[in-house]
């Protein structure tokens, strides 16, 4: 996902008053909705110095590129955005304008990319997102890498990434007015072999209950109705914070200290109308606790986002996912009758190192056996110095396209078939803009939308009665 620069800069962040004209801002986020935090908060920091939001690129003293490096085509998107902003700023004439580059990728290679791309003014990490303000303070008195030969990006990314945003961390948030992210834990312990999160972003680490209820109070007050939570692994927050550590694959249990149950608990009592949603969950945390308190608070969607990544048991420990064909097929049973009317999200990754047709063949046979609600599918990408980018048995290219291709052809069919079932139901939705709305079962940017056959007031929850689809996609009345 690409994000434009926000559009509004409201009046309260700007009271800071110099001299001269304020500094002003724009940011370019790619990748996941983590990622989109961490641009919020570099933008909430330097509109709280004084510093102005901007959307027109042509109008920015400053532009950041926040990058990802999940996979390798995040990492060409990030890389091709970098260059385009550089060959933009040199057209459009703006010699001084500067060129910071954060995220993920600047975490990871920054000390290659500092050597490689002396178009950039500097490479920022993730522990240093609160701190965007400081740092064009002190760049804007340097000069510009357009225009000096001899200049060496400055590379201020440290390693061994500790920060977590709390609830009175400045944002500036670039999500509709209706809808927002709250990031309740950074970081990931889990030793996922196709994965290099943990080595970017750290141990995880927690936010406390009081934290993140306060930031939810203070959104919902501002008229916010979809409240997103999010981390590397949802399921394990708070744990990190327990007397006695968890293993690795420890189950929801408030007894022992802080939960994600524990916290939903607390959510339920905020005041007002608004959903709860659920994203980046873990199979190998889910207790009955958990399941019991979703269940028991109406304010959270009934929708889980859990990836699983593969279903064959060679599969899931060559991936070192901690979980066990058994446990999520159990796992999923537990879900659906603990949770009526659950629509469940996943994703897979195929052409893992060694995947045989055998084992893909199972992964399309639980597929249709499941009938996910919302699927998503990868093809597996070579991590740089990830366990399985040094393993045996690398897929060609061409097969894991046609894998890919043969397993969405098959979530299309069920996908046709759930929409199919909706219609004549009439299901409350959230108006995104007065033509189209999302579900309970449809979370933002990811999931399937419905198109409105007449406007609807956008931010507010309407009931709508289902009338047709699209493939994936619904057409819905609202019904006043």
């Amino acid at each position: 996902m690409s994000t434009s620069p926000a559009t509004l800069q409201p009046a309260a962040l700007n009271k800071r008053k110099t001299e001269a004209a304020p500094v002003k801002i724009g940011m370019i986020s790619l990748g996941c909705a983590k990622n989109l935090v961490d641009a919020e908060i570099m933008l909430g920091d330097a509109a709280s110095r004084g510093m102005h939001i901007t959307a027109d690129a042509n109008d920015a003293d400053v532009l950041v590129v926040n990058t990802c490096a999940f996979i390798d085509s995040a990492k060409e998107e990030s890389i091709e955005a970098i260059l385009q902003a550089h060959e933009q700023r040199g057209l459009r004439k703006k010699p001084g304008q500067k060129l910071i580059v954060s995220g993920c990728m600047a975490q990871r290679f920054s000390k290659d990319l500092a050597a490689e791309m002396t178009e950039v003014d500097a490479f920022i990490g993730l522990d240093q997102v609160n701190k965007l303000g400081e740092i064009v303070e002190g760049l804007m008195a340097q000069p510009s890498a357009l225009h000096d030969d001899g200049w060496q990006p400055l590379n201020l990314v440290t390693r061994n990434s500790t920060f977590i945003p709390d609830f009175d961390t400045p944002r500036f948030r670039l999500t509709p007015s209706h809808s927002a992210y709250v990031k309740i834990a950074e970081g990931c312990n889990h030793p996922c072999s196709f994965c290099v999160i943990p080595r970017m972003r750290g141990r995880h680490r927690s936010r406390t209950i009081a934290s993140v209820v306060a930031e939810v109070r203070g959104l919902v007050a501002e008229g916010v109705r979809e409240i997103n939570l999010i981390s590397q692994d949802t399921t394990y927050f708070g744990m990190d914070h327990w007397e006695e550590r968890p293993s690795a694959t420890q189950p929801v249990d408030s007894t022992r200290g802080p939960t994600l149950a524990a916290l939903l608990r607390e959510l339920q009592n905020v005041e007002g109308d608004f959903w709860i949603r659920l994203l980046y969950t873990h199979p190998a945390h889910w207790s009955d606790e958990l399941i019991e308190t979703i269940a028991a608070c109406n304010k959270v969607a009934r929708y889980i986002d859990m990836p699983l990544q593969h279903i064959h048991e060679e599969m899931l420990a060559g991936m070192r996912r901690e979980t066990s064909r058994a446990h999520i097929e159990t796992l999923i049973e537990r879900l659906r009758a603990g949770i009526p009317g659950l629509a469940l999200r996943t994703t897979f990754i195929v052409g893992f190192p060694g995947e045989t047709e055998e084992h893909f063949e199972s992964l399309l046979g639980f597929i249709e056996k499941v009938r996910f609600e919302r699927l998503g599918v990868f093809t597996y990408s070579r991590e740089e110095s990830s366990r399985a980018a040094k393993m045996e048995g690398q897929i060609p290219a061409k097969v894991k396209q046609a894998r890919f291709r043969k397993a969405m052809r098959l979530q299309q069919k069920i996908a046709g078939e759930i929409a199919a079932a909706q219609i004549g139901k009439t299901m409350r939705v959230l108006v995104e803009k007065d033509d189209m709305a999302r579900a309970e079962g449809d979370a933002p940017e990811v999931d399937t939308q419905i198109f409105l056959t007449a406007p609807a007031p956008a931010g507010e929850f309407v009931n709508v009665r289902i009338t047709g689809t699209r493939v994936y996609d619904l057409v819905g009345e609202p019904v006043l």
